[in-house]
C-alpha cells in the first residue's frame, strides 16, 4: 500500500531540511551563488507548510544545524588554532554554538505552525517571509546580537541589492524570503496561483533591479588618496612582548613608503603596546613625519584608562585634528568574557590575550582625518548597520579596522567583506576596510570592490576614495519601516486566516 501523504509531509522528508540548510551558505561569499538563498528558504517553507508545530520545530532545527555547521565552521578555527584548545573541546564548543543558533529557525517553525495559520498561499507568501525577517532582526540584537549569515547579505551582487539603501539588510532579507515563498507557491498550485506568483517574482526582482540604478548620495570634493596597511603579523604570536618592537618598526616602515597619501589606515590592534607607552615618542614622531607630507594616519591600538583601570579597543587619529574612538559593540569571548568570574581560567580559550575590554561610550565624537569625519567601526561592529548609521549623514567615509587573523583560511574573512560591502551600499558611502592579514578592500558607494589585498601577505593597498554627502532612506529611518511592514504583514495575515478556513 503506497503512502498517500503529500511528499513534504512524510517523515523521511526531514532530511531535506538539513540539506536545504547545508546549501544555504553557498549563497554567501566566497561562493556567491545567490539564487541558493531563495531556493533554500523556499524548500524550508514548503517543509513547514501543513505540518504540526512539533515537526515544524524539528525541521527548523535541522535547517539551522545545516546552515551553521557549514556557514560558521570558522568558529572551530578560532577556538582550536588560535584559542589553543584541543580538538575535542573545540568540536564541543563549536557544536554548542551551532546548536544555539539553530534554535532560532526551530522557534520560528514552531511559532509559525502554532499561531500563523491560514491558507497555504497566505503562509508561503506572507506569514513565513515576514516571520523569517523578524527572526533575523531578533537574532541581530539578542544577547549582544549575531547577524552573521542574514540572507540579505547574500544578494550584494544580485538585483535585490537595490532595496538596501531603502530599508537596509532586513529589507533585502524580506525580499529574499518573499521570493522564496512565491517560488514555493509554484509547487502543485492552481494555474491562477502560479501566474500570480510568477508575476510577483518578476515585479519584485525587476523593481529592485531598477532601484539599484538610483544614486541616493552625491560626491563631495575630489577623491582622497588612501593607503591601507596590512601588516600580516601572525595572530598566535603578535602579543608576545619580544615582538612589540618588530611590530612597531613594521608598520612605521610600511607607512613611510606611502607618506603623501592623504589618508593612511592601520588595522585593529595593529600595535600591541599601550597607547600611553608609545604616545610621546613613537606616535609623536610618526605624526610629525606624516603631517610634513600632508598625510593623516588612523591606527588601531589598545588604550588604558589608568584612572578607572579600564582598557579599550581603540582607533586613534594622528593628524591635524587628533582624536580617539573606543569600540562600543564588543565581541563576546574575543573582547570580553561573559560570566568572567566563573569562566576565567577554566580553559585556555577563556584566557585569550586582551579579552577584558570595556565598551566605549555611546556618544563619542566622530574621528576626523584627511579633512573628513569618519564613521568608524572596529572588527565586527560594521555588521550592525543600525549602529553605524548613527554617524551619518555627518560622516563622509566609512572606516572598518579589523583583525581577521583569528579565522585563518576559512569562510569568515570573505563573509565579513560581503557584509562591509552591504554597509557601503546601505549608506551611499565608500568603505575603507583594513585588516591584519586580509581581505583589506576599498569599496565604493554601490558596494563594488575597487581594490583588494591578497590574503596572508604583508601588503599596502593604495587607491582613491571619493567622499559622499547626503543620506539614503535607510540612513534617515533605520530598520523601523521594515519592522513595521513585516509586523503589519503578520497581523494582516493572522486577520485573514481567521476570516477564511485553512486550505
Amino acid at each position: 500500500m503506497t503512502d498517500a501523504r503529500p511528499l513534504f509531509d512524510r517523515p523521511w522528508a526531514d532530511v531535506l531540511a538539513l540539506a536545504a540548510g547545508a546549501v544555504l551558505p553557498l549563497a554567501f561569499a566566497p561562493f556567491g551563488l545567490y539564487p541558493f538563498a531563495v531556493a533554500s528558504l523556499g524548500l524550508l517553507f514548503l517543509l513547514w507548510a501543513g505540518v504540526s508545530p512539533r515537526r515544524a520545530l524539528w525541521r527548523g532545527l535541522l535547517f539551522g544545524l545545516g546552515v551553521n555547521a557549514v556557514g560558521v565552521s570558522w568558529v572551530y578555527v578560532a577556538i582550536h588554532d588560535f584559542g589553543h584548545s584541543g580538538v575535542p573541546l573545540a568540536v564541543f564548543l563549536t557544536a554548542l554554538f551551532v546548536a544555539f543558533l539553530a534554535l532560532y529557525p526551530a522557534a520560528l517553525g514552531y511559532l509559525a505552525a502554532r499561531f500563523l495559520r491560514g491558507s497555504r498561499w497566505l503562509r508561503l507568501t506572507l506569514l513565513f517571509p515576514a516571520g523569517w525577517t523578524l527572526m533575523e532582526w531578533f537574532r541581530g540584537w539578542f544577547l549582544t546580537g549575531f547577524p552573521w549569515l542574514n540572507v540579505g547579505y547574500s544578494q550584494i551582487d544580485a538585483p535585490l541589492r537595490g532595496l538596501a539603501p531603502l530599508g537596509g539588510v532586513y529589507a533585502v532579507t524580506f525580499a529574499v524570503a518573499l521570493s522564496a515563498g512565491l517560488l514555493a507557491a509554484l509547487w502543485r498550485s492552481e494555474r491562477q496561483v502560479r501566474i500570480a506568483a510568477l508575476a510577483g517574482l518578476a515585479a519584485l526582482w525587476l523593481g529592485a533591479g531598477l532601484l539599484a540604478r538610483v544614486a541616493w548620495t552625491v560626491p563631495s570634493g575630489t577623491p582622497l588618496t588612501v593607503a591601507l596597511v596590512q601588516g600580516n603579523v601572525p595572530q598566535d604570536s603578535k602579543w608576545r612582548p619580544e615582538l612589540v618592537r618588530y611590530t612597531l618598526d613594521l608598520y612605521a616602515g610600511l607607512t613611510r613608503e606611502h607618506l603623501g597619501r592623504r589618508l593612511i589606515l592601520w588595522p585593529e590592534a595593529a600595535l600591541t603596546a599601550w597607547y600611553h607607552e608609545v604616545a610621546n615618542g613613537y606616535l609623536a614622531q610618526l605624526r610629525t613625519e606624516a603631517r610634513a607630507h600632508g598625510s593623516d594616519i588612523v591606527l588601531g591600538i589598545p588604550v588604558l584608562d589608568r584612572d578607572q583601570r579600564r582598557y579599550y579597543n581603540s582607533l586613534v587619529s594622528l593628524g591635524e585634528r587628533p582624536g580617539v574612538y573606543h569600540k562600543r559593540h564588543l565581541v563576546p569571548f574575543g573582547d570580553f568574557l561573559p560570566f568572567e568570574a566563573a569562566l576565567r581560567g577554566l580553559i585556555r580559550f577563556f584566557d585569550l590575550p586582551m579579552s577584558s575590554f570595556s565598551p566605549g561610550p555611546a556618544d563619542q565624537p566622530l574621528l576626523e582625518a584627511a579633512g573628513q569625519k569618519l564613521a568608524s567601526a572596529i572588527c565586527y561592529e560594521d555588521v550592525f548597520g543600525e549602529e553605524l548609521i548613527r554617524a551619518l549623514p555627518q560622516a563622509g567615509l566609512l572606516v572598518n579596522a579589523t583583525n581577521n587573523a583569528w579565522y585563518g583560511d576559512s569562510f569568515a574573512p570573505h563573509q565579513h567583506l560581503e557584509m562591509s560591502r552591504l554597509r557601503a551600499l546601505e549608506t551611499g558611502r565608500y568603505m575603507l576596510r583594513v585588516t591584519t592579514n586580509g581581505v583589506s578592500a576599498i569599496i565604493d558607494e554601490r558596494g563594488r570592490i575597487r581594490g583588494r589585498s591578497p590574503q596572508f601577505a604583508t601588503h599596502v593597498l593604495t587607491g582613491e576614495a571619493q567622499v559622499f554627502q547626503g543620506a539614503t532612506p535607510y540612513v534617515r529611518a533605520g530598520n523601523g519601516p521594515v519592522l513595521v511592514i513585516v509586523t503589519l504583514a503578520i497581523a494582516l495575515g493572522v486577520y485573514w486566516a481567521r476570516r477564511r478556513p485553512p486550505r
